[in-house]
């Protein structure tokens, strides 16, 4: 299938072979946010008078198994892209659960509790699920022009 411009000029769909500029910095995303969650909960705790929260501690863990995991398993050993609302659902959904083990952390670390911590998993989980939705939406749909 060959798509094309306003000016008529042919573009070729890209191969899915071909590692992109953009799924490289996908990678170099989740990387850094991994890497900056996991210094961040150390260097927190650091100062934290020897007061440790496992939310704190293991807030790295959501980004590198939600995000960055799945990433490289559907890129490049399924070979597949997700639909762009889907992409970014489930980013929200990575984003807003490792804030809310963070925030959980600090309350734990500083000793006191907040009823709004039960907000960032529910948020969390309707994201997920708009994401899926809209994936298996997309391979139905994908399904009936076959």
């Amino acid at each position: 299938m060959t798509l094309y411009t306003l000016d008529n000029t042919a573009i070729e769909p890209v191969n899915s072979e071909v590692i992109r500029i953009s799924d490289i910095k996908i990678i170099i995303i989740y990387t850094f946010v991994t890497i900056f969650t996991a210094l961040f909960g150390a260097i927190y705790e650091l100062f934290s008078h020897e007061v440790y929260s496992y939310y704190m501690i293991y807030a790295f863990a959501i980004p590198l198994i939600m995000g960055l995991t799945p990433f490289l398993i559907c890129r490049f050993i399924m070979k597949k892209e997700l639909p762009i609302v889907s992409s970014y659902c489930w980013n929200c959904s990575i984003a807003t659960l490792t804030i809310g083990s963070m925030f959980k952390g600090v309350l734990d670390i500083y000793g006191t509790t907040n009823r709004l911590i039960y907000v960032y998993p529910a948020a969390s989980i309707i994201l997920m699920i708009i994401g899926l939705v809209g994936l298996i939406k997309n391979k139905v749909q994908a399904e009936k022009q076959k």
